[in-house]
């Protein structure tokens, strides 16, 4: 009997079954069956003693019942361990009551998905005011790995122009812009972002001349419905930018958006593989792989 196995929901299957492949694990697909009032079926594939789910969590509502559906059966029939590997995570941006009466969503899926899985291991999750991604999932495992490194190695694969600036739209994009200029010996400056509406903000910089006749690389953590990044590279076509790249961890924008961001000045965009989207471009085959290399060596 194989000691580790990946389970994918259908949306992550092919990211999941290339995992599986380059760790040496059987990969299987999650199957969702929906019934005429809306409930799901689910059935998984042979449990292992160490199982690792794979499931991106965009879209996350029917996803989010069908995972646990899925670790019930997994649990049954076996799994002693059970690993949630979730590219994206969601629920993350509300980590507090901003109003009166307001849920905590961030905090009723942590502790949701921490009494089910011993482990969760995610990509730069939306955190703001939380410090440690453990909080969030209460008594278990948990990390939050950076897409840092396979961006830059992607950006050096395919070559970034000299004199490149790396921009971040806000203030809470510094960290890891930083990172990400520093690994490719380039300037980077960070935005200052103020929000109107969930689709309306307004970006600035310090200063627009250091971007006048120079090309630039804006760098977001999230992309929803684009507002933000239309903003700053609005801003940055004013400063006299020669040209805007656009790099997303996750993607999570219609398609249909596109033909918005090139409108303002946006040559391209490209995602990592953290949900399925038409921008990936970007695998996290490698950090992923790192996170679990201990699952496989502690399973024989």
């Amino acid at each position: 009997m194989m000691r580790v196995a990946i389970q994918s929901l259908t949306s992550g299957i092919i990211d999941a079954k290339r995992l599986a492949t380059k760790l040496g694990v059987a990969g299987y697909e999650i199957g969702f069956h929906r019934f005429p009032d809306g409930e799901l079926r689910v059935t998984v594939g042979p449990a292992a003693p160490v199982t690792i789910v794979y499931a991106p969590l965009d879209n996350p509502n029917d996803k989010l019942v069908g995972i646990l559906i899925a670790c019930e059966a997994l649990r049954r029939n076996g799994a002693e361990r059970l690993v949630l590997v979730a590219p994206y995570m969601c629920y993350m941006r509300q980590d507090t009551a901003f109003h009166a009466n307001e849920g905590i969503s961030q905090r009723a899926i942590g502790r949701l998905l921490a009494g089910t899985f011993d482990r969760v291991i995610t990509v730069d999750a939306h955190l703001h005011r939380t410090r440690d991604i453990r909080s969030v999932f209460p008594g278990i495992e948990a990390e939050n790995v950076s897409a840092v490194p396979a961006i830059a190695d992607a950006l050096r694969a395919t070559g970034i122009a000299p004199g490149t600036i790396v921009v971040g739209p806000d203030e809470e994009s510094r960290c890891w812009v930083g990172d990400l200029a520093s690994r490719l010996g380039r300037a980077y400056a960070v935005g200052q972002k103020v929000r109107r509406s969930d689709r309306s903000v307004a970006i600035s910089f310090t200063d627009l001349s250091i971007f006048a006749g120079r090309p630039v690389l804006i760098v977001d953590d999230i992309v929803s419905s684009g507002g933000t990044l239309i903003a700053c590279a609005s801003a940055l076509v004013s400063a006299g930018a020669s040209a805007i790249d656009v790099i997303i961890t996750h993607a999570l924008f219609s398609p249909d958006a596109l033909p918005s961001f090139a409108s303002v000045g946006i040559r391209s965009v490209r995602s990592t593989h953290s949900v399925p989207h038409p921008t990936n471009a970007i695998m996290l085959d490698d950090v992923l792989m790192d996170a679990l290399h201990r699952e496989i060596m502690a399973a024989g």
